[in-house]
C-alpha cells in the first residue's frame, strides 16, 4: 500500500511526577505511533522541539518522494488518481494535460503557480471556448486538491482562479422543416437515429447504448440502462438520466419498422449496431456525424453547424414551442437540476410528457415508413 507523506503532529503532554514532555504523533502504515522528543526542560519552546522533529520526520518519510515541480505532481496524480476515472475521462484529461497544462506549467514549482497568472494564461488562449477553459481550470484545481490530500502542499491556489463557462453564442437549433429536410436526405440507419434523437432528446451516448431489449412497445417506454462513449460502456450521467422515456405511437412505429429492416434485431443487439463489428458494438457517433449527417445537411441546404447535441436542443425547443410547460420539458429531457417539489409534481405527469413528445412526432413525419406499419403499435 502506498504511504502518504507524514507531517505529523507535535504537542506538549503533561506529566504528574516529572516535567512535561514534547510528543510527536504520526502514522506508520495503518497504525498510529508517537515518539517522545524531549522534556520541556531540555526544549523550553515549541520552536526548539520542532527543530528536533525535522530529523525524525525525514527518517519517517525517507522512502517517499515529495513532488516539488508541477510535472512531478501530475505524474503522481496520473498514477494514483486518474485510474479511478472512466476510460473516456482518462483520455480527455491526458489530452488536456499534454496539450495545454504541462507545456505551460510543468516546470513550475508548486508554490510559484499563482491565481492571477493562471487567469491571464486562460484569457490568452483565444482558440478555446469558455467551457473548455473552465475544464482546464477545474483539472488544475483537481491536481492541486490531490496534492493537499497527500499532504504535499497546504493550499489550492486554483480556488481563486476565475473562469466563466458561459457560452459566447447560443447553440444551434433546427426548425421542424429543417429536421424533415435532413431526414429525407439520410439513409435508413442515420435517418432513424436522428429521428429518435430529435423526438426523445436523448444524449448520443444513450442513443448508441440502446439495445432492443430496452424498448418496451407494450408499456410504451424506452428504458435507459447504459451510455457508450468511445465504445466504452458506462453508467448513466445522472440519477435523473435513468428515468424511462415515454414512447408514443409514431415513435414506436418507426422503431418497429427499423427492427424489421436492420440486420441485428435480437433483444441483446444494439439498436444501431455496426455491421463491421457484427452487431457487437454500435456505430461511432463521429463517423455518423462527419460521413453521413453533415453531408446530408449540406444537400438539404441547411447552413447551421450541426452536432449530436443539436438534436437534444431541438427537442427541448420544439417541445416548449408546442405548449409544454417548463417542468414537463425538463422531465422529458431528464435534467438533474429539478427541485424535490417539482420532481414530485412531474412524476404524475407522464401523460403530459407523452403528449408533448407526440406533438413533436406529429409535426415531423418520418419518411418512407411502410403504410402497413402505421398505427400497428398504437392498436396493439
Amino acid at each position: 500500500m502506498t504511504r502518504r507523506y507524514q507531517r505529523g503532529c507535535l504537542y506538549r503532554e503533561k506529566r504528574k511526577a516529572s516535567p512535561d514532555v514534547w510528543v510527536f504523533r504520526f502514522r506508520d502504515g495503518e497504525a498510529n505511533r508517537k515518539e517522545q522528543i524531549g522534556t520541556v526542560e531540555q526544549l523550553p519552546t515549541k520552536f526548539e522541539a520542532m527543530k528536533r522533529v525535522e530529523f525524525l520526520r525525514s527518517t519517517i518519510n525517507r522512502d517517499i518522494m515529495i513532488p516539488r515541480k508541477f510535472e512531478e505532481l501530475v505524474d503522481h496524480y496520473r498514477r494514483h488518481e486518474l485510474p479511478n476515472k472512466t476510460p473516456y475521462t482518462q483520455e480527455v484529461y491526458d489530452d488536456y494535460l499534454n496539450t495545454w497544462i504541462l507545456p505551460r506549467w510543468g516546470t513550475f514549482m508548486l508554490s510559484d503557480i499563482k491565481p492571477t497568472a493562471v487567469e491571464s494564461w486562460l484569457k490568452s488562449i483565444s482558440s478555446l471556448a469558455n467551457g473548455t477553459k473552465a475544464k482546464l481550470r477545474n483539472l488544475l484545481h483537481a491536481v492541486y486538491s490531490h496534492a493537499m490530500r497527500w499532504e504535499f502542499f497546504d493550499k489550492n491556489p486554483i480556488t481563486l482562479v476565475r473562469q466563466s463557462a458561459k457560452r459566447t453564442r447560443m447553440p444551434e437549433v433546427l426548425t421542424e422543416e429543417e429536421v424533415f429536410k435532413l431526414l429525407e436526405e439520410l439513409s435508413d440507419t442515420w435517418r432513424t437515429a436522428v429521428y429518435v434523437a430529435v423526438i426523445t432528446g436523448v444524449r448520443v451516448s444513450e442513443l448508441l447504448g440502446l439495445r432492443w431489449g430496452d424498448i418496451d412497445t407494450v408499456a410504451g417506454e424506452i428504458r435507459l440502462c447504459r451510455g457508450i462513449v468511445r465504445q466504452h460502456i458506462g453508467e448513466m450521467k445522472t440519477e435523473a438520466s435513468r428515468k424511462p422515456i415515454p414512447m408514443e405511437a409514431e415513435l414506436a412505429t418507426v422503431l418497429t419498422w427499423w427492427r424489421e429492416c436492420c440486420p441485428y434485431g435480437q433483444d441483446a443487439d444494439y439498436v444501431f449496431a455496426s455491421p463491421d463489428k457484427r452487431g457487437t458494438q454500435p456505430y461511432w457517433p463521429t463517423a455518423g456525424m462527419e460521413d453521413h449527417i453533415r453531408p446530408a445537411a449540406q444537400r438539404a441546404k441547411i447552413t447551421k453547424r450541426i452536432g449530436w447535441h443539436t438534436f437534444r436542443h431541438t427537442c427541448g425547443t420544439i417541445t416548449k414551442q408546442k405548449g409544454a410547460d417548463v417542468a414537463t420539458t425538463k422531465e422529458l429531457l431528464r435534467h438533474a437540476n429539478v427541485s424535490i417539489t417539482m420532481d414530485r409534481y412531474v412524476q404524475a405527469v407522464t401523460p403530459a410528457k407523452r403528449e408533448a413528445q407526440s406533438r413533436i412526432a406529429q409535426s415531423i413525419p418520418f419518411p418512407f415508413v411502410p403504410t402497413r406499419l402505421t398505427g400497428m403499435v398504437a392498436n396493439a
